[in-house]
């Protein structure tokens, strides 16, 4: 068996997709698919229903799929512990960074850690903070930003940032000139949100039930750039970390402070404590940690 035929077999279930996944891994599709269809024939079984230009995972895809990953991770920890006791400062690193994390914070710093370490490649994927999470913990992915607090016990971390929501209205909006709002006041608004994988989705809707109402959602989006240009149009109001806000503010709309409640927009760094870290991965946490001013995360007890 082949391992890269399994690393094949887990980018096409990861997306679903033989051209996407032949798009992430530099190959072409018909590779792809004649490895898949290899590793089928060697295990006498069927790992994907083809419906059309849509693929799902078969029972025994699924069965592959979770022994799959334990095979390629297991490999991957093999071929970094030699790599470390050859002291190569070199690997690859896969990182998860919700979009709009990406873009205010961490630019600067991966280029720096380019510069300390020009043979250490990366592959940054973006999705939203709940997706980030869970792939790490799945060890799809060897670092990840999200918002705390953290869903699985499984986390090395450090929180990095703690910033409040802003209201953000449009220009001609009769909250635009108040000095705060309060999230009552907003029961009859239209809201523009983030999509369901951003943990702000949920943290939000949940903040407004205990204000007494279920926010009336007219669109959803993962760019906040969209956001914001949504809001300009009229089209709704949304709520925005302040890092965010700043970019966001200009004539086409306003920050309006939202107090009663304060909501937070905590964000740290994880890893899975359990699992091999590389020279590569431990250099980036080191790295970043000190970039960034982080702080570990203590659970409720203090510890």
């Amino acid at each position: 068996m082949d391992i890269r035929h399994l690393q094949y077999f887990l980018e096409t279930a990861r997306l679903r997709s033989f051209t996407r996944a032949a798009e992430s891994l530099y190959l072409s599709q018909p590779a792809i698919s004649k490895a898949i269809r290899q590793l089928e024939e060697e295990l006498g079984v069927t790992l994907f229903d083809r419906i059309g230009k849509k693929i799902e995972l078969t029972d025994a895809g699924r069965v592959v799929m979770e022994q799959a990953q334990a095979i390629t991770q297991s490999f991957s920890n093999l071929s970094a512990q030699l790599g470390d006791l050859e002291e190569l400062k070199r690997g690859h690193l896969r990182i998860g960074l919700p979009p709009m994390v990406g873009s205010s914070f961490f630019p600067k710093v991966i280029g720096a850690f380019h510069d300390r370490y020009p043979d250490v490649t990366m592959q940054v994927f973006e999705d939203g903070a709940k997706k980030v999470e869970s792939d790490v913990a799945e060890g799809l992915l060897d670092i990840g930003v999200v918002v705390l607090p953290l869903t699985f016990d499984v986390f090395g971390s450090f929180q990095f940032a703690e910033e409040r929501l802003n209201l953000i209205v449009p220009a001609s909006h009769p909250l635009a000139g108040a000095a705060s709002a309060k999230l009552g006041e907003l029961a009859h608004e239209n809201f523009v949100f983030f999509r369901e994988d951003f943990t702000l989705h949920d943290r939000i809707i949940n903040e407004c039930l205990q204000a007494g109402f279920h926010p009336r959602i007219v669109y959803e989006s993962s760019q906040w750039d969209l956001i914001s240009e949504m809001v300009a149009a009229g089209l709704g109001v949304a709520l925005l970390p302040e890092t965010i806000c700043r970019q966001a503010s200009g004539k086409a709309v306003t920050i309006v402070p939202l107090e009663e409640p304060a909501i937070w927009w905590r964000l740290g760094v994880i890893w899975h404590k359990e699992r091999y870290q590389s020279y590569a991965a431990r250099e980036w946490i080191s790295f970043t940690r000190e970039w960034l001013g982080g702080t570990p995360i203590k659970d409720d007890e203090g510890r």
